[in-house]
């Protein structure tokens, strides 16, 4: 099916309006000329003359006066989707999108974001929790926020800070199967595996002055949940190396201890991740802002 030429029809309806091909380019910021040609290739599709010219006079034919209305329209649902869409980029009201961890999710961004709506009452919070690494573009998302070391990749990642974790253990862990004092001691103790990262049957441990080590833990459980391990943790079931955002309320209790504290696992950072495209709606970037500017504290 061939599509209607809009260009056309909306020089038709400026010149129907103006009655003058000069005062319809004028108006419509093009040249003389190229209304002419559209004029023309309008009449040639539809087979009829639009318009009866003379040196003084331009006039309507009996055709241009039935199909003026046609174009009168077309011309104004034409600006009126431009203007709905101007509103929509600029407007703070509408669906934002975002995606993020389960748990950072819950603990950290949910609270913000209430603070955001209660900010922005005509914004609504779309929001996707889960610790699997989402295809932003696919999944229709404005944004999600990943705790991870960010591979290359058309999208736009912000670093927005440093997420510290820590090697942990229950005191009746410790009690029970002595405190380990290098990262090679693993290999004698029980290890709980978080698998929603790059292998993660290997942990990699640096310290200061540079020295580093990879050792294979002995795994007594596994999960995609970091959250999942605490129970776990909490009754001496064995070790692992967990985000502060997750574990801090258990260390200050004393429910949890931090061992290994001259060691470090691999470097991860909190990122906000966004489509390649700079161009988004101002309601989507008031909530970046406001979720980069919180966070980063």
């Amino acid at each position: 099916m061939r599509l209607p030429d809009f260009e056309a029809w909306a020089m038709f309806s400026a010149v129907a309006e103006h009655r003058s091909f000069t005062d319809a380019a004028r108006a419509m910021s093009v040249s003389k000329a190229t209304v002419s040609k559209a004029i023309t290739r309008l009449e040639q599709h539809l087979d009829t003359s639009l318009f009866s010219r003379t040196s003084r006079r331009l006039t309507l034919t009996e055709s241009g006066r039935r199909l003026a209305d046609h174009a009168s329209r077309i011309m104004v649902e034409g600006l009126a989707a431009e203007e709905a869409a101007r509103e929509e980029i600029t407007e703070l009201a509408g669906i934002v999108r975002l995606g993020a961890p389960m748990s950072f999710g819950l603990t950290r961004v949910a609270p913000l974001l209430a603070e955001f709506m209660a900010l922005h009452p005509a914004i609504i919070i779309d929001l996707n929790l889960s610790d699997e690494r989402i295809d932003l573009v696919e999944s229709g998302l404005d944004a999600t926020l990943r705790i991870a070391a960010m591979p290359d990749s058309s999208l736009r990642a912000r670093r927005l800070c440093d997420v510290r974790g820590h090697y942990v253990a229950s005191p009746g862990y410790v009690e029970r199967k002595g405190l380990p004092t290098h990262p090679s001691d693993l290999s004698d103790h029980d290890c709980l595996l978080y698998t929603n990262i790059p292998n993660p049957e290997t942990w990699r441990f640096s310290r200061a002055g540079g020295e580093t080590v990879a050792v294979q833990p002995r795994t007594r459980m596994m999960t995609n949940s970091g959250e999942a391990m605490l129970p776990a943790l909490r009754a001496g079931i064995g070790i692992t190396y967990l985000p502060d955002f997750i574990i801090n309320e258990d260390l200050a209790n004393g429910s949890l201890i931090s061992i290994l504290e001259e060691w470090q696992g691999a470097p991860i950072g909190l990122h906000l991740v966004t489509p390649p495209s700079r161009l988004r709606p101002a309601r989507v970037e008031a909530c970046l802002d406001f979720l980069a500017l919180r966070l980063a504290q």
